[in-house]
């Protein structure tokens, strides 16, 4: 809708809102400032959990302004919208992002990137681009045709992989999208070694007595994952457990709260709750407890192989193998993982894994996870001045540990 149609209300023709922002031609009278204005489309928390990762590279120059937006594509992830405005940040409509244009764009979900009007930095939500599972979708990863380029166009202007296998994948699969490419290694992985000095504080925050062994479940989603194998795991964790000297956290994927919303979720915990489970919410906290547990017990998701390649003890659902493509950094992390038998007790199986050396392959597996150890920070920096046309702030760019768990009490 060309913008000299919007009345003076604010309204759109058709009733849309629009907001009062840079970039915005209505709304020009209001602005204060003369800036760069940068997009971060958020289709899922995870996404947005990887570009508020990134934004520190960014956000705290004075040229620059970051607005938020969820994509319109017919389906929504519940909560997400409000999540977005409890963190303070400006959030513009879609209809209204898609008609702006901005400066620089940033994604981690994909979602109707090809709409956006700005030069795109595309990224991985997770553990790399090249895929774990199999039943969600049967490509191996991210990195074709279907998901770069719209005809003959490449979407984004810098494409983040994490190592140098990706790079040559993405030559195997999509070599038009190769000059777009960038080793940037992977942020998450970079707040978790930064928080390690700070295990005493998330330990704390956690609520553990000084010395007291930590247990850390933590699912992720499908019916091939932890929860989804045995929809009764955590309460049969917590059971096993009552009356031993351990803390027992756990984490869901946000997608179990997307889907089944946060008071049913807190109702099928309610009996491990009460039996002492530290539950933490969708958005935060996990990457702390990853950080600091004694014992780790996964699936074939992102935590527990970010978990194993800080060297910390695993324990891998069996029953998720069937869902992990061979070769990927989820086969690994089942190699250096203890087995995790569902059906059988787990008391003893967590003992055992806590008897067992760490498995010194999980120095391979970091190198899976990244190329450049340390790195992330600076290089996505180094990308988003040069696409918008400003030199880099003089000062470093510090790593910021990843935040203090807020469990849900």
């Amino acid at each position: 809708m060309p913008h000299n149609n919007v009345p003076s209300d604010g309204r759109e023709p058709d009733g849309r809102q629009r907001i009062i922002t840079n970039g915005d031609p209505v709304t020009a009278p209001w602005s204060s400032v003369d800036v760069k204005r940068v997009l971060v489309e958020a289709g899922t928390l995870t996404g947005l959990n990887r570009a508020l990762d990134c934004l520190p590279a960014i956000e705290a120059d004075y040229r620059v302004q970051v607005v938020f937006t969820v994509p319109e594509t017919g389906y929504e992830w519940a909560g997400l919208k409000d999540h977005l405005r409890q963190l303070g940040v400006l959030v513009m409509p879609w209809h209204q992002a898609v008609e702006t244009r901005f400066d620089l764009a940033l994604s981690a979900d994909r979602w109707g990137i090809e709409e956006i009007k700005a030069p795109l930095v595309l990224m991985s939500h997770g553990a790399m681009s090249i895929r774990s599972r199999i039943a969600h979708e049967k490509a191996k990863h991210d990195l074709t045709p279907e998901k770069l380029m719209r005809g003959d166009e490449v979407l984004p202007a810098k494409l983040m992989l994490a190592t140098d296998d990706e790079v040559r994948t993405l030559a195997r699969s999509c070599p038009e999208a190769l000059p777009t490419a960038v080793i940037a290694g992977d942020p998450c992985l970079d707040r978790m070694v930064a928080g390690v000095p700070y295990s005493d504080r998330y330990l704390e925050a956690l609520g553990a007595a000084p010395g007291q062994p930590m247990v850390f479940a933590v699912t992720s989603w499908s019916r091939h994952s932890l929860c989804g194998n045995d929809p009764a795991f955590f309460a049969r964790l917590t059971y096993e457990l009552t009356g031993t000297d351990y803390l027992v956290v756990a984490s869901l994927h946000p997608f179990w709260w997307g889907e089944c919303g946060k008071r049913q979720i807190l109702s099928w915990l309610g009996p491990a709750r009460e039996r002492g489970l530290v539950v933490l919410p969708p958005d935060e906290g996990w990457r702390a407890a990853a950080t600091v547990a004694d014992v780790v017990m996964t699936d074939h998701g992102s935590a527990g192989q970010y978990a194993a390649a800080l060297g910390v003890r695993t324990m891998m659902n069996v029953g998720s193998l069937v869902d992990v493509h061979p070769g990927t950094t989820a086969e690994l992390l089942s190699r250096i993982a203890q087995p995790l038998h569902l059906d059988q007790p787990l008391l003893p199986q967590v003992e055992r894994a806590l008897a067992t050396p760490v498995d010194p392959r999980h120095v391979e597996l970091a190198a899976r996870i990244t190329g450049r150890p340390g790195q992330a920070l600076a290089i996505h920096r180094r990308e988003y001045y040069g696409l918008l046309g400003l030199p880099e702030p003089v000062h470093a760019v510090p790593v910021s540990p990843v935040p203090l768990p807020k469990p849900l009490w």
